[in-house]
Protein backbone atom coordinates (compact mmCIF):
# COMPACT_ATOMS: atom_id res chain seq x y z
CA UNK A 1 0.00 0.00 0.00
CA UNK A 2 2.83 2.08 0.55
CA UNK A 3 4.67 1.39 -2.59
CA UNK A 4 1.16 2.07 -4.45
CA UNK A 5 1.02 5.96 -2.92
CA UNK A 6 4.14 6.38 -3.23
CA UNK A 7 3.76 5.76 -7.32
CA UNK A 8 0.78 7.47 -7.10
CA UNK A 9 2.75 10.84 -6.07
CA UNK A 10 5.47 10.45 -8.68
CA UNK A 11 2.73 10.31 -11.27
CA UNK A 12 1.20 13.36 -10.06
CA UNK A 13 4.49 15.36 -9.77
CA UNK A 14 5.58 14.16 -13.32
CA UNK A 15 2.21 15.39 -14.68
CA UNK A 16 2.26 18.33 -12.80
CA UNK A 17 5.95 18.76 -14.39
CA UNK A 18 4.87 18.24 -18.04
CA UNK A 19 1.94 20.46 -17.95
CA UNK A 20 4.41 23.03 -16.19
CA UNK A 21 6.68 22.75 -18.94
CA UNK A 22 3.79 23.12 -21.55
CA UNK A 23 2.62 26.41 -20.22
CA UNK A 24 6.61 27.63 -19.56
CA UNK A 25 6.83 27.05 -23.65
CA UNK A 26 3.44 28.31 -24.64
CA UNK A 27 4.24 31.78 -23.13
CA UNK A 28 7.00 32.34 -25.64
CA UNK A 29 6.61 34.04 -28.75
CA UNK A 30 9.06 32.28 -30.51
CA UNK A 31 7.35 29.09 -29.33
CA UNK A 32 4.09 30.07 -31.00
CA UNK A 33 5.43 31.53 -33.93
CA UNK A 34 7.13 28.48 -34.89
CA UNK A 35 3.88 26.56 -34.02
CA UNK A 36 1.63 28.58 -36.47
CA UNK A 37 4.52 28.40 -39.18
CA UNK A 38 4.50 24.87 -39.02
CA UNK A 39 0.91 24.72 -38.94
CA UNK A 40 0.86 27.35 -42.53
CA UNK A 41 3.71 25.20 -43.75
CA UNK A 42 1.43 21.80 -43.47
CA UNK A 43 -1.61 23.17 -45.05
CA UNK A 44 0.16 24.70 -47.95
CA UNK A 45 1.78 21.42 -48.37
CA UNK A 46 -1.13 19.44 -48.83
CA UNK A 47 -2.70 22.04 -51.14
CA UNK A 48 -0.01 21.48 -53.15
CA UNK A 49 -0.05 18.13 -53.14
CA UNK A 50 -3.58 17.67 -53.92
CA UNK A 51 -2.86 20.01 -56.76
CA UNK A 52 0.11 17.62 -58.16
CA UNK A 53 -1.68 14.83 -60.22
CA UNK A 54 -4.48 15.41 -62.36
CA UNK A 55 -6.93 12.85 -62.09
CA UNK A 56 -8.51 13.60 -65.53
CA UNK A 57 -5.70 13.66 -67.84
CA UNK A 58 -3.82 11.42 -64.91
CA UNK A 59 -0.91 13.77 -65.20
CA UNK A 60 1.60 14.85 -62.75
CA UNK A 61 2.55 18.84 -62.37
CA UNK A 62 5.74 19.00 -62.27
CA UNK A 63 5.51 23.14 -60.75
CA UNK A 64 3.15 21.40 -57.94
CA UNK A 65 5.57 18.35 -57.39
CA UNK A 66 8.30 20.98 -57.17
CA UNK A 67 6.93 22.83 -54.65
CA UNK A 68 5.41 20.33 -52.38
CA UNK A 69 8.89 18.58 -52.11
CA UNK A 70 10.38 22.84 -51.25
CA UNK A 71 7.40 22.48 -48.38
CA UNK A 72 8.71 19.06 -47.16
CA UNK A 73 12.25 20.36 -46.53
CA UNK A 74 10.91 23.59 -45.00
CA UNK A 75 8.41 21.83 -43.04
CA UNK A 76 11.24 19.38 -41.57
CA UNK A 77 13.57 22.58 -40.91
CA UNK A 78 10.71 24.47 -39.11
CA UNK A 79 9.73 21.08 -36.65
CA UNK A 80 13.33 21.00 -36.14
CA UNK A 81 13.98 24.35 -34.85
CA UNK A 82 11.07 24.01 -33.25
CA UNK A 83 11.97 21.10 -31.06
CA UNK A 84 15.13 22.65 -30.58
CA UNK A 85 13.45 25.71 -29.29
CA UNK A 86 11.16 24.24 -26.74
CA UNK A 87 14.41 21.78 -25.52
CA UNK A 88 15.85 25.02 -24.76
CA UNK A 89 13.01 27.46 -23.13
CA UNK A 90 12.98 24.30 -21.06
CA UNK A 91 16.19 24.51 -19.92
CA UNK A 92 16.80 28.27 -19.32
CA UNK A 93 16.46 29.99 -22.36
CA UNK A 94 17.11 30.02 -26.34
CA UNK A 95 20.56 30.34 -26.77
CA UNK A 96 21.53 32.53 -29.41
CA UNK A 97 23.49 30.04 -31.53
CA UNK A 98 19.82 29.18 -31.94
CA UNK A 99 18.01 32.52 -32.81
CA UNK A 100 20.31 32.42 -35.98
CA UNK A 101 18.69 29.61 -37.10
CA UNK A 102 15.87 31.89 -37.85
CA UNK A 103 17.90 33.19 -41.06
CA UNK A 104 17.11 30.70 -43.20
CA UNK A 105 13.26 31.24 -42.74
CA UNK A 106 13.58 34.47 -43.82
CA UNK A 107 14.30 32.97 -47.48
CA UNK A 108 11.47 31.28 -46.81
CA UNK A 109 9.37 33.87 -48.10
CA UNK A 110 10.63 33.53 -51.72
CA UNK A 111 8.57 30.10 -51.56
CA UNK A 112 5.58 32.43 -50.40
CA UNK A 113 6.10 30.66 -46.99
CA UNK A 114 4.93 33.95 -44.78
CA UNK A 115 4.23 32.45 -41.54
CA UNK A 116 8.25 30.90 -41.74
CA UNK A 117 9.43 34.40 -42.23
CA UNK A 118 7.39 35.93 -39.28
CA UNK A 119 8.75 33.29 -37.51
CA UNK A 120 12.09 33.62 -38.77
CA UNK A 121 12.12 37.33 -37.79
CA UNK A 122 11.00 36.81 -34.26
CA UNK A 123 13.32 34.45 -33.45
CA UNK A 124 16.25 36.60 -34.17
CA UNK A 125 15.68 38.80 -31.43
CA UNK A 126 15.94 37.95 -27.51
CA UNK A 127 12.29 38.95 -25.68
CA UNK A 128 10.84 40.76 -28.76
CA UNK A 129 8.79 43.70 -27.90
CA UNK A 130 5.32 44.38 -29.51
CA UNK A 131 6.77 47.18 -31.43
CA UNK A 132 9.39 44.53 -33.03
CA UNK A 133 6.50 41.88 -33.79
CA UNK A 134 4.81 44.68 -35.62
CA UNK A 135 7.95 45.56 -37.88
CA UNK A 136 8.43 42.01 -38.71
CA UNK A 137 5.01 41.49 -40.45
CA UNK A 138 4.91 45.09 -41.55
CA UNK A 139 8.17 44.21 -43.51
CA UNK A 140 6.55 40.78 -44.64
CA UNK A 141 3.76 42.47 -46.21
CA UNK A 142 5.02 44.56 -48.27
CA UNK A 143 7.94 41.81 -49.65
CA UNK A 144 4.87 39.58 -50.25
CA UNK A 145 3.10 42.26 -52.20
CA UNK A 146 6.34 42.45 -54.48
CA UNK A 147 6.08 39.03 -54.54
CA UNK A 148 3.14 38.83 -56.10
CA UNK A 149 3.72 41.64 -57.99
CA UNK A 150 7.04 39.56 -59.42
CA UNK A 151 4.84 37.44 -61.18
CA UNK A 152 3.80 39.78 -63.81
CA UNK A 153 7.17 39.29 -64.88
CA UNK A 154 6.11 36.51 -66.73
CA UNK A 155 3.73 37.65 -68.93
CA UNK A 156 4.28 39.17 -72.45
CA UNK A 157 4.27 42.18 -71.14
CA UNK A 158 3.58 44.42 -68.00
CA UNK A 159 1.31 47.41 -67.05
CA UNK A 160 3.50 50.72 -67.76
CA UNK A 161 3.29 51.59 -64.06
CA UNK A 162 4.34 48.28 -62.80
CA UNK A 163 8.19 49.52 -62.30
CA UNK A 164 7.26 52.95 -60.61
CA UNK A 165 4.79 50.75 -58.53
CA UNK A 166 7.86 48.66 -57.93
CA UNK A 167 10.30 50.83 -57.07
CA UNK A 168 7.71 52.89 -54.34
CA UNK A 169 7.17 49.66 -52.86
CA UNK A 170 11.14 48.40 -52.63
CA UNK A 171 11.60 52.46 -51.26
CA UNK A 172 9.26 52.07 -48.26
CA UNK A 173 10.31 48.21 -47.80
CA UNK A 174 13.49 49.89 -47.34
CA UNK A 175 12.37 52.22 -44.96
CA UNK A 176 10.57 49.98 -42.84
CA UNK A 177 14.21 47.77 -42.63
CA UNK A 178 15.54 50.97 -41.26
CA UNK A 179 12.72 51.43 -38.71
CA UNK A 180 13.10 48.14 -37.91
CA UNK A 181 17.17 48.98 -36.68
CA UNK A 182 15.83 51.76 -34.81
CA UNK A 183 12.95 49.94 -32.93
CA UNK A 184 15.90 46.85 -32.07
CA UNK A 185 17.84 49.43 -30.38
CA UNK A 186 15.66 52.13 -29.24
CA UNK A 187 12.85 50.36 -27.70
CA UNK A 188 12.60 47.75 -25.00
CA UNK A 189 9.42 45.74 -23.10
CA UNK A 190 9.58 48.73 -20.11
CA UNK A 191 11.65 51.76 -21.65
CA UNK A 192 11.40 53.54 -24.73
CA UNK A 193 14.15 55.96 -26.27
CA UNK A 194 12.02 59.37 -26.69
CA UNK A 195 14.04 60.74 -29.82
CA UNK A 196 11.71 57.96 -31.49
CA UNK A 197 8.82 60.03 -31.58
CA UNK A 198 10.00 61.15 -35.12
CA UNK A 199 9.53 58.24 -36.75
CA UNK A 200 5.73 57.68 -36.23
CA UNK A 201 5.03 60.49 -38.50
CA UNK A 202 6.64 58.67 -42.30
CA UNK A 203 4.75 55.24 -40.49
CA UNK A 204 1.11 56.98 -40.05
CA UNK A 205 1.99 58.61 -43.29
CA UNK A 206 2.86 55.14 -45.09
CA UNK A 207 -0.35 53.25 -44.00
CA UNK A 208 -2.04 55.09 -47.64
CA UNK A 209 0.01 51.80 -48.73
CA UNK A 210 -2.32 50.06 -47.25
CA UNK A 211 -0.19 48.83 -44.53
CA UNK A 212 -2.35 48.93 -41.40
CA UNK A 213 0.94 47.38 -39.95
CA UNK A 214 2.25 50.82 -39.94
CA UNK A 215 -0.18 52.60 -38.76
CA UNK A 216 -0.54 50.03 -35.47
CA UNK A 217 3.16 51.02 -34.79
CA UNK A 218 3.43 54.67 -35.36
CA UNK A 219 0.37 54.90 -32.93
CA UNK A 220 2.06 52.83 -30.36
CA UNK A 221 5.54 54.39 -30.66
CA UNK A 222 3.80 57.97 -29.83
CA UNK A 223 1.72 56.92 -27.34
CA UNK A 224 4.66 55.46 -25.43
CA UNK A 225 6.75 58.62 -26.50
CA UNK A 226 4.39 60.83 -24.93
CA UNK A 227 3.84 58.43 -21.65
CA UNK A 228 5.94 60.35 -18.95
CA UNK A 229 5.60 57.57 -16.47
CA UNK A 230 6.90 54.45 -18.39
CA UNK A 231 5.29 52.45 -15.70
CA UNK A 232 2.37 53.35 -16.13
CA UNK A 233 0.18 50.96 -18.92
CA UNK A 234 -1.76 52.01 -21.73
CA UNK A 235 -4.89 50.07 -22.04
CA UNK A 236 -4.97 50.04 -25.59
CA UNK A 237 -1.53 48.73 -26.00
CA UNK A 238 -1.83 46.12 -23.72
CA UNK A 239 -5.10 44.58 -25.58
CA UNK A 240 -2.17 44.94 -28.85
CA UNK A 241 0.46 42.80 -27.00
CA UNK A 242 -2.54 40.12 -25.77
CA UNK A 243 -3.91 39.92 -29.47
CA UNK A 244 -0.41 39.54 -30.74
CA UNK A 245 -0.06 36.18 -28.05
CA UNK A 246 -3.01 34.73 -30.12
CA UNK A 247 -0.74 33.71 -33.34
CA UNK A 248 -4.16 32.51 -35.10
CA UNK A 249 -5.61 36.30 -34.79
CA UNK A 250 -2.04 37.70 -35.84
CA UNK A 251 -2.16 35.31 -39.15
CA UNK A 252 -5.59 36.25 -39.52
CA UNK A 253 -4.92 39.94 -39.41
CA UNK A 254 -2.00 39.73 -41.36
CA UNK A 255 -4.14 38.06 -44.33
CA UNK A 256 -6.29 41.04 -44.09
CA UNK A 257 -3.60 43.51 -44.06
CA UNK A 258 -1.58 41.72 -46.82
CA UNK A 259 -5.01 41.82 -49.14
CA UNK A 260 -5.68 45.60 -48.77
CA UNK A 261 -2.09 46.58 -49.32
CA UNK A 262 -2.11 44.17 -52.44
CA UNK A 263 -5.59 45.93 -53.54
CA UNK A 264 -4.16 49.39 -53.72
CA UNK A 265 -0.27 48.10 -55.23
CA UNK A 266 -2.26 46.21 -57.74
CA UNK A 267 -3.29 49.24 -59.25
CA UNK A 268 0.20 50.17 -60.19
CA UNK A 269 1.41 46.53 -60.83
CA UNK A 270 -1.21 44.59 -62.60
CA UNK A 271 -2.33 45.03 -66.17
CA UNK A 272 -6.17 45.52 -66.47
CA UNK A 273 -5.61 43.67 -69.90
CA UNK A 274 -4.98 40.12 -68.60
CA UNK A 275 -8.44 40.87 -65.88
CA UNK A 276 -11.17 42.50 -68.26
CA UNK A 277 -10.31 41.87 -72.06
CA UNK A 278 -10.76 38.49 -73.82
CA UNK A 279 -7.52 36.16 -75.43
CA UNK A 280 -8.78 33.99 -77.18
CA UNK A 281 -5.36 32.70 -78.08
CA UNK A 282 -4.65 31.27 -74.43
CA UNK A 283 -8.23 29.73 -73.67
CA UNK A 284 -8.27 27.49 -70.57
CA UNK A 285 -4.73 27.38 -69.69
CA UNK A 286 -3.35 25.58 -67.29
CA UNK A 287 -1.93 26.72 -64.39
CA UNK A 288 1.88 27.78 -64.67
CA UNK A 289 4.27 31.05 -64.23
CA UNK A 290 2.91 32.98 -66.30
CA UNK A 291 -0.73 32.29 -65.55
CA UNK A 292 -0.53 31.11 -61.56
CA UNK A 293 -4.59 30.17 -61.51
CA UNK A 294 -5.00 29.45 -65.26
CA UNK A 295 -7.03 31.51 -67.57
CA UNK A 296 -10.60 31.26 -67.65
CA UNK A 297 -13.52 30.57 -71.13
CA UNK A 298 -12.38 34.22 -72.60
CA UNK A 299 -8.43 33.62 -71.73
CA UNK A 300 -8.79 35.98 -68.77
CA UNK A 301 -6.40 35.43 -65.93
CA UNK A 302 -8.01 34.18 -62.86
CA UNK A 303 -5.12 35.21 -60.72
CA UNK A 304 -5.17 38.68 -61.98
CA UNK A 305 -8.78 38.94 -61.44
CA UNK A 306 -8.89 37.16 -57.78
CA UNK A 307 -6.39 39.99 -56.89
CA UNK A 308 -8.51 42.47 -58.37
CA UNK A 309 -11.54 41.37 -56.95
CA UNK A 310 -10.02 41.70 -53.72
CA UNK A 311 -10.40 45.13 -53.11
CA UNK A 312 -14.35 45.03 -54.31
CA UNK A 313 -14.82 41.85 -51.33
CA UNK A 314 -12.79 44.23 -48.77
CA UNK A 315 -14.69 47.92 -50.03
CA UNK A 316 -17.86 46.27 -49.92
CA UNK A 317 -17.64 44.00 -46.04
CA UNK A 318 -15.84 47.50 -44.46
CA UNK A 319 -18.13 49.54 -45.72
CA UNK A 320 -21.48 47.30 -44.92
CA UNK A 321 -20.15 46.96 -41.27
CA UNK A 322 -19.39 50.62 -40.75
CA UNK A 323 -22.58 52.27 -41.37
CA UNK A 324 -24.76 50.29 -39.25
CA UNK A 325 -22.06 50.40 -36.32
CA UNK A 326 -22.97 54.40 -36.17
CA UNK A 327 -26.71 53.87 -37.23
CA UNK A 328 -27.62 51.41 -34.66
CA UNK A 329 -25.14 51.86 -31.87
CA UNK A 330 -26.58 55.48 -31.79
CA UNK A 331 -29.92 54.15 -32.16
CA UNK A 332 -29.48 51.36 -29.21
CA UNK A 333 -27.82 54.02 -27.23
CA UNK A 334 -30.70 56.28 -27.04
CA UNK A 335 -33.31 53.51 -26.51
CA UNK A 336 -30.89 51.81 -23.84
CA UNK A 337 -29.79 55.63 -21.59
CA UNK A 338 -34.19 57.02 -22.22
CA UNK A 339 -36.20 54.05 -21.86
CA UNK A 340 -39.97 54.33 -21.81
CA UNK A 341 -42.10 54.86 -25.13
CA UNK A 342 -38.21 55.75 -27.11
CA UNK A 343 -37.14 52.26 -26.06
CA UNK A 344 -39.99 50.49 -27.12
CA UNK A 345 -40.66 52.36 -30.43
CA UNK A 346 -37.04 51.92 -31.53
CA UNK A 347 -36.41 48.07 -30.21
CA UNK A 348 -39.96 47.40 -31.91
CA UNK A 349 -38.62 48.95 -35.28
CA UNK A 350 -35.33 46.86 -35.12
CA UNK A 351 -36.91 43.58 -34.41
CA UNK A 352 -38.77 44.26 -37.77
CA UNK A 353 -35.78 44.58 -39.54
CA UNK A 354 -34.19 41.73 -37.28
CA UNK A 355 -37.01 39.15 -38.25
CA UNK A 356 -36.35 39.44 -42.02
CA UNK A 357 -34.05 37.47 -43.36
CA UNK A 358 -30.89 38.97 -44.48
CA UNK A 359 -30.27 37.00 -47.68
CA UNK A 360 -34.00 38.25 -48.91
CA UNK A 361 -33.86 41.54 -47.75
CA UNK A 362 -30.69 42.11 -49.75
CA UNK A 363 -32.15 40.52 -52.78
CA UNK A 364 -35.35 42.44 -52.47
CA UNK A 365 -33.29 45.68 -52.34
CA UNK A 366 -30.93 44.94 -55.23
CA UNK A 367 -34.31 43.80 -57.40
CA UNK A 368 -35.57 47.47 -56.41
CA UNK A 369 -32.69 49.61 -57.31
CA UNK A 370 -30.38 47.53 -59.17
CA UNK A 371 -27.32 45.83 -59.06
CA UNK A 372 -24.73 48.25 -58.22
CA UNK A 373 -21.79 48.33 -55.19
CA UNK A 374 -23.61 51.56 -53.62
CA UNK A 375 -27.06 49.29 -53.69
CA UNK A 376 -25.45 46.11 -52.68
CA UNK A 377 -23.33 47.77 -49.60
CA UNK A 378 -26.94 49.22 -48.35
CA UNK A 379 -28.41 45.93 -48.85
CA UNK A 380 -25.96 44.06 -46.78
CA UNK A 381 -25.88 46.75 -44.20
CA UNK A 382 -29.66 47.57 -43.69
CA UNK A 383 -30.36 43.88 -41.99
CA UNK A 384 -26.77 44.45 -39.99
CA UNK A 385 -28.66 47.58 -38.43
CA UNK A 386 -30.65 45.74 -35.90
CA UNK A 387 -27.81 43.44 -34.15
CA UNK A 388 -25.30 46.51 -33.47
CA UNK A 389 -28.63 48.31 -31.94
CA UNK A 390 -29.11 45.00 -29.76
CA UNK A 391 -25.35 44.83 -28.57
CA UNK A 392 -25.24 48.46 -28.11
CA UNK A 393 -28.62 49.23 -26.34
CA UNK A 394 -27.61 46.04 -23.77
CA UNK A 395 -24.40 47.52 -23.07
CA UNK A 396 -26.07 50.88 -22.03
CA UNK A 397 -28.61 49.64 -19.77
CA UNK A 398 -25.41 48.03 -17.42
CA UNK A 399 -23.68 51.57 -17.52
CA UNK A 400 -26.79 53.94 -17.53
CA UNK A 401 -26.33 53.90 -13.59
CA UNK A 402 -22.50 53.67 -13.37
CA UNK A 403 -20.65 55.69 -10.58
CA UNK A 404 -18.97 57.49 -13.93
CA UNK A 405 -22.40 58.50 -15.57
CA UNK A 406 -23.26 60.19 -12.35
CA UNK A 407 -19.73 62.28 -11.62
CA UNK A 408 -20.75 63.08 -15.54
CA UNK A 409 -24.09 64.18 -14.87
CA UNK A 410 -22.76 65.84 -11.40
CA UNK A 411 -20.45 67.94 -13.04
CA UNK A 412 -23.47 69.65 -15.13
CA UNK A 413 -22.94 67.30 -18.69
CA UNK A 414 -25.50 67.24 -20.74
CA UNK A 415 -27.03 63.76 -22.47
CA UNK A 416 -25.07 64.08 -25.32
CA UNK A 417 -21.86 64.29 -23.90
CA UNK A 418 -22.72 61.00 -21.37
CA UNK A 419 -23.99 59.08 -24.42
CA UNK A 420 -21.57 59.46 -26.82
CA UNK A 421 -18.17 60.63 -24.88
CA UNK A 422 -18.42 58.72 -21.73
CA UNK A 423 -21.12 55.34 -22.59
CA UNK A 424 -20.71 54.63 -25.93
CA UNK A 425 -16.53 55.08 -25.43
CA UNK A 426 -16.60 52.20 -22.59
CA UNK A 427 -18.83 50.19 -24.47
CA UNK A 428 -17.33 49.50 -27.71
CA UNK A 429 -15.90 46.33 -27.42
CA UNK A 430 -18.56 44.05 -28.01
CA UNK A 431 -19.07 46.17 -30.99
CA UNK A 432 -15.55 45.75 -32.09
CA UNK A 433 -15.77 42.21 -31.77
CA UNK A 434 -19.40 42.12 -33.65
CA UNK A 435 -17.49 44.07 -36.16
CA UNK A 436 -14.21 42.09 -37.34
CA UNK A 437 -16.24 38.64 -36.90
CA UNK A 438 -19.19 40.60 -38.96
CA UNK A 439 -17.12 41.45 -42.06
CA UNK A 440 -16.58 37.89 -42.96
CA UNK A 441 -20.22 36.69 -43.21
CA UNK A 442 -20.48 40.26 -45.22
CA UNK A 443 -17.61 38.98 -47.37
CA UNK A 444 -19.47 35.42 -47.80
CA UNK A 445 -22.81 37.59 -48.50
CA UNK A 446 -21.55 38.82 -51.29
CA UNK A 447 -19.75 36.00 -53.31
CA UNK A 448 -23.08 34.27 -52.86
CA UNK A 449 -25.42 36.77 -54.44
CA UNK A 450 -22.75 37.01 -56.84
CA UNK A 451 -22.93 33.54 -57.46
CA UNK A 452 -26.78 33.47 -57.96
CA UNK A 453 -26.20 36.23 -60.50
CA UNK A 454 -28.11 39.43 -58.30
CA UNK A 455 -24.87 40.84 -56.69
CA UNK A 456 -22.32 42.44 -58.74
CA UNK A 457 -22.38 42.71 -62.39
CA UNK A 458 -20.95 39.67 -64.20
CA UNK A 459 -18.30 41.19 -65.81
CA UNK A 460 -16.55 42.65 -63.07
CA UNK A 461 -14.06 40.10 -61.50
CA UNK A 462 -15.65 39.46 -57.92
CA UNK A 463 -14.93 36.51 -56.51
CA UNK A 464 -18.22 35.56 -56.37
CA UNK A 465 -18.58 35.84 -59.92
CA UNK A 466 -14.91 34.63 -60.52
CA UNK A 467 -16.06 31.37 -58.70
CA UNK A 468 -19.76 30.97 -60.66
CA UNK A 469 -18.18 31.11 -63.94
CA UNK A 470 -15.53 28.82 -62.95
CA UNK A 471 -17.96 25.94 -61.56
CA UNK A 472 -19.20 25.55 -65.24
CA UNK A 473 -15.80 23.75 -65.60
CA UNK A 474 -15.98 21.62 -62.64
CA UNK A 475 -15.09 18.49 -64.58
CA UNK A 476 -12.40 19.61 -66.93
CA UNK A 477 -10.90 22.18 -65.05
CA UNK A 478 -11.58 22.23 -61.70
CA UNK A 479 -8.91 24.98 -60.86
CA UNK A 480 -11.14 27.77 -62.10
CA UNK A 481 -13.33 27.53 -59.18
CA UNK A 482 -11.46 25.66 -56.59
CA UNK A 483 -8.60 29.23 -56.37
CA UNK A 484 -11.53 31.04 -56.00
CA UNK A 485 -13.72 29.23 -53.74
CA UNK A 486 -10.02 29.14 -51.53
CA UNK A 487 -9.70 32.99 -51.55
CA UNK A 488 -13.26 33.43 -50.48
CA UNK A 489 -12.48 30.20 -47.45
CA UNK A 490 -9.26 31.98 -46.21
CA UNK A 491 -10.31 35.65 -46.35
CA UNK A 492 -13.41 34.50 -44.52
CA UNK A 493 -11.49 32.87 -41.53
CA UNK A 494 -9.01 35.07 -41.47
CA UNK A 495 -11.45 37.87 -40.48
CA UNK A 496 -12.99 35.31 -37.72
CA UNK A 497 -9.91 34.27 -36.67
CA UNK A 498 -8.81 38.15 -36.03
CA UNK A 499 -12.41 38.74 -34.44
CA UNK A 500 -11.36 35.68 -32.29
CA UNK A 501 -8.64 37.28 -31.11
CA UNK A 502 -9.94 40.50 -30.68
CA UNK A 503 -12.85 39.21 -28.81
CA UNK A 504 -9.80 37.41 -25.93
CA UNK A 505 -7.61 40.26 -25.80
CA UNK A 506 -10.70 42.34 -25.00
CA UNK A 507 -12.09 40.17 -22.05
CA UNK A 508 -10.59 41.42 -19.00
CA UNK A 509 -11.06 37.98 -17.39
CA UNK A 510 -8.51 36.71 -20.02
CA UNK A 511 -5.66 39.02 -19.07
Amino acid sequence: MKNKKTGHGKKTVSEFYKRFKKQMVNMHTENRALSIACGATGVFLLIFLFSAYDFFTKTFSTFFVAMAGIYVLELLYLLFVMKKVQKEIVNGGIKKGTRYLGIPMLLFLVSGNFMAFAAGGIMLKKDPTIEYQLCVYMIMTNLACALVSCLNLFKEYVAGTFFLGLGLLAALTVFYIVATVFVWRGITQKDIDKKLIWLSVPLAASVVSGNIFALALALIIFRRCRQENKDVSIKWVDIVRRLFKNQMAVAGAFIVVFLIAMSVWSSLTFEDYVIFDNDYYNLLVKPCLRYPFGTDEFGRCVFSRIIYGARISLLIGIASITYPIFIGGALGALAGYYGGKLDDAIMRVMDVIYAIPGVLLSMVIIASFGATVPNLIIALGVGRIASYARVTRATVLNMANAEFVEAAKACGANDTVIIFKHIILNSLSPIIVNATIGIGGVVLSTSSLSYLGIGIPSHIPEWGNVLRAGSTYLETQPYLAIFPGIAIIVLVLAFNFFGDGVRDALDPKLK
